[in-house]
């Protein structure tokens, strides 16, 4: 393997990449000529991520069993089963992609993580960790039923080995005796370092057992195969040959190193499981990093607070929490559902968990955020970042949908900060109260905010201008694009605050005195914040027409956070526009009217 102690300056030579340009071509390769191709299938990775920014670290760890896995199989016809997406950058440059990469994660570009709409060498979307033994047993199953023949191949990697699901999977491949061959990609990492008692027994972890898990494998159903050099390209071809032609469930386990080949992601593969060409400077803090100092001052005045997170210290912003307090701080790996109900064994016994986790994961733990939190009423907070649109890892990764699925359950409370300042506010509210709580807030830099702003109570507002006929109902990040186009309109502006329970005073305020309301959300409008005030407002007698800003009933693209805003109209000259066509369509309607009783 060559290895790379800086990116590449220019456009590497790539004589045999250039040869071996689709799958069905690079089977034309003479074994001989791998070892060479990996070396220029991995320089041209460090290219164009170090040009455009990307997963790194992932990508470059699997670019050997990546060949591998496309010169014995006849991809894509078989079907080759990616878990965690952002290892599949050498997958995306090896069918076909390899002229567009430089645009993904970009708006229009090529998608971060495996997509089927973009080529049929994407068997299966990915972006959530431990789905591809699930869907590589359904197509297995699906094979057999129809008689196909096509073999399956699921390559679980990067941290997929602990998420529950993944084992329900092997458990049931095995109960089956499907025709499916597992990878397993054992480099010790998802982004953090891997943890759980598995993790300590697999060959990548220091001081592992010399017996490794043979036993827990074959205990499941599946002749088990390994530990084999992932870096080998002759021994990988060679094994992967032989274990396509047989039947029942194989488990390939191969050791790989995160950050191969090149030296600075190889020494700290956290530091570069991604890659960007251009940090910001420093302004505002970001979100995390104001949640992980909240973190750090509420230990200190709560003694019974404890941090919980599936696999996301850092992203999160705990890695200060955990330094400082690990006795109090429980990654419990990419099991969302566990940590949910971790937290609501604590609450049980006094304790006050704080659950870090992303919007788009919490998804996964709602049936236990109904049933073993709320249904019990017990006193846990759910600190929901990266709510609303999180820019270039695209639609698997938008918290597009929260508000519409956490306000309708009962006992859960639910508030939307506007900025840093009310942030901070709101999470020690969250923390203070006796009960489940949600405080969702977005991606990116915080707005600094007020901190001498009204203090908060349960369930109001505040109104920041009063205006004409309009009133705009702000929930959460989009404030700053709404105070600007309030401005422009004339209009009044109330930060609400709270999603649930819903400022009922302020909406009766706000009703009585405009022509029209507009609630403004990053959330979907289909069951969120502006479909809460519209059943309000079916409760009043006599109520203004309601326009819904929010996000649209789609999946949006990835691409730049700002773009997404203003392609959803949810930027300040998008609000202003929606609003100035009701009123100008409201204006001609009520026009019309008077003329026909003029008539």
């Amino acid at each position: 393997m060559r290895s790379f102690e800086r990116f590449p300056a220019w456009m590497p030579a790539t004589a045999l990449l250039d040869r071996a340009g689709t799958p069905a071509r690079l089977r034309g390769l003479a074994p001989s000529e791998l070892v060479a191709l990996a070396d220029e299938l991995r320089e041209l990775l460090l290219y164009l991520v170090g040009r455009g920014g990307g997963h790194l670290g992932a990508g470059l760890g699997v670019v050997e069993l990546t060949i591998a896995l496309h010169y014995v199989f006849d991809t894509p016809t078989d079907r080759l089963v990616w878990d965690v997406g952002h290892q599949a950058y050498p997958h995306k440059l090896l069918t076909g992609r390899r002229d567009t990469l430089a645009s993904i994660r970009r708006f229009g570009g090529v998608a971060p993580f495996p997509s089927r709409d973009e080529s049929p060498f994407d068997a299966f979307g990915v972006g959530h960790a431990g789905t591809a033994v699930s869907a590589a047993l359904g197509m297995s199953l699906a094979a057999r039923a129809t008689g196909s023949g096509q073999r399956v191949c699921a390559v679980v990697g990067d941290g997929a080995l602990t998420t529950g699901m993944t084992f329900e999977a092997l458990a049931h491949a095995g109960d089956l005796g499907a025709d499916v061959l597992v990878v397993l990609n054992d480099n010790g990492m998802s982004i953090s370092p891997n943890v759980g008692a598995l993790a300590k027994r697999l060959p990548s972890a220091p001081d592992a057992p010399v017996d490794g898990v043979a036993g827990l494998f074959e205990t499941l159903g599946f002749d088990y195969t390994g530990p084999l050099d992932g870096h080998d390209l002759g021994a990988l071809v060679a094994e992967l040959a032989r274990l396509r032609g047989l039947p029942g469930p194989r488990l390939l386990h191969v050791v790989t190193e995160k950050g191969a080949g090149y030296l600075p992601a190889a020494s700290d593969p956290l530091r570069l499981h991604a890659h960007s060409p251009s940090r910001s400077s420093a302004g505002a803090p970001r979100y995390d990093a104001l949640f992980g100092d909240w973190a750090c001052a509420a230990a200190s005045r709560e003694p019974r607070m404890v941090a919980i997170t599936p696999a996301m210290r850092e992203g999160s912003g705990l890695a200060g929490f955990a330094a400082a307090w690990p006795e109090r701080f429980f990654d419990v790996a990419i099991a969302e559902q566990h940590a949910v109900t971790l937290a609501a064994g604590m609450a049980c016994e006094g304790l006050k968990p704080v659950v870090a986790i992303y919007s788009t994961f919490l998804q996964r733990g709602f049936d236990q955020l109904i049933h073993d939190v709320a249904l019990q009423n017990l006193d846990v907070t759910f600190a929901v970042d990266r709510a609303g649109l999180v820019g270039e890892d695209g639609p698997t990764h938008h918290g597009a949908t929260d508000l519409s699925w956490l306000r309708c359950v009962p006992n859960l409370m639910v508030m939307a900060p506007a900025d840093g300042a009310e942030c901070r506010r709101m999470l020690d509210f969250a923390l203070d109260h006796p009960g489940p709580v949600a405080v969702r807030y977005p991606r990116g830099e915080a707005v600094p905010g007020d901190d001498d702003a009204a203090p908060l109570e349960l369930g109001r507002g505040r109104w920041l201008r009063r205006g004409g006929e309009v009133a705009l109902l702000c929930f959460g990040a989009p404030l700053a694009e709404a105070r600007e186009a309030a401005e422009r309109l004339d209009a009044s502006l109330i930060d609400m605050r709270f999603v649930k329970p819903l400022d009922r005073q302020a909406l009766l305020e706000a009703a009585a005195g405009h022509r029209l309301l507009v609630s403004i959300e990053e959330n979907s409008v289909l069951g969120g914040a502006g479909s809460a005030v519209a059943e309000q407002l079916c409760e009043l007698e006599k109520s203004p027409p309601l326009l819904r800003l929010g996000l649209p009933d789609r999946f949006v693209a990835h691409g730049d956070r700002r773009k997404l805003l203003e392609i959803c109209g949810l930027d300040a000259a998008g609000i202003e526009a929606a609003v100035r066509a009701r009123v100008t369509w409201r204006d001609v309607e009520e026009t019309s009217l008077r003329s026909e009783g003029d008539e």
